[in-house]
């Protein structure tokens, strides 16, 4: 039977080979958009490349510190995108996948946030969080900073990974007078189950 490694390289060679046989096949030079596609696919068939080799470098040994290096990346952040974490709970592999749309998620909850829609924030919350942070505590909180930092100009990119249950989002916040982190917590359920600002030290 084909090892990991095999299967994918096999993958993004008969994706490559379709580009190219859609660029020989076609008679309009103008015509990407059918290219774009399989482009797509070999992108995602080289990745299934790089995670089959990973695979294999943890099966020998291999620590996540030289993997990250070699990825240029951390290695936390290379364990968070190939690495399979086992649930000390059930003894299962656990799911690294983030929730569909975190990002999105967590742009809308900090523009609720800068327009002073509480409401819309805290009904957003798990039952805990409901039960911890009242919809006048977040205001409160959200005055500190203001008073501290001035007013909310922009946010970043979100930084999206998976941590057991939830997916942690990590957003850039620019304000007048200072930079915060907003890292926002999501269950499955699009419930949110953690809220911090941090300075972006502290993150």
């Amino acid at each position: 039977m084909p090892d990991s490694l095999t299967e994918a390289m096999r993958d993004l060679r008969r994706h490559s080979d379709a580009l190219l046989a859609s660029r020989v096949l076609t008679d309009d030079d103008d015509d990407f958009v059918g290219a774009i596609g399989y482009a797509l696919r070999i992108q995602a068939s080289a990745d299934e490349v790089v995670r089959a080799v990973v695979q294999q470098a943890r099966e020998r040994g291999t620590t996540w510190q030289a993997i990250g290096e070699a990825l240029g990346v951390t290695r936390q952040a290379a364990f968070q995108r190939y690495g399979k974490p086992i649930d000390p709970r059930t003894g299962a592999i656990m799911n690294t996948t983030p929730l569909a749309g975190a990002a999105e998620l967590a742009r809308s909850v900090i523009e609720d946030l800068a327009a002073g829609r509480w409401e819309l924030v805290t009904e957003r919350f798990d039952p805990t969080m409901r039960a911890g942070l009242s919809e006048d505590a977040l205001a409160a909180a959200w005055a500190q900073i203001v008073g501290t930092s001035g007013a909310f100009e922009a946010q970043g990119e979100a930084d999206v990974a998976r941590a057991g249950d939830i997916t942690v989002t990590n957003t850039p916040l620019s304000m007048e007078a200072g930079d915060y982190m907003a890292r926002i917590a999501f269950r499955d359920d699009h419930t949110i189950a953690g809220l911090h600002i941090l300075l972006p030290q502290a993150s």
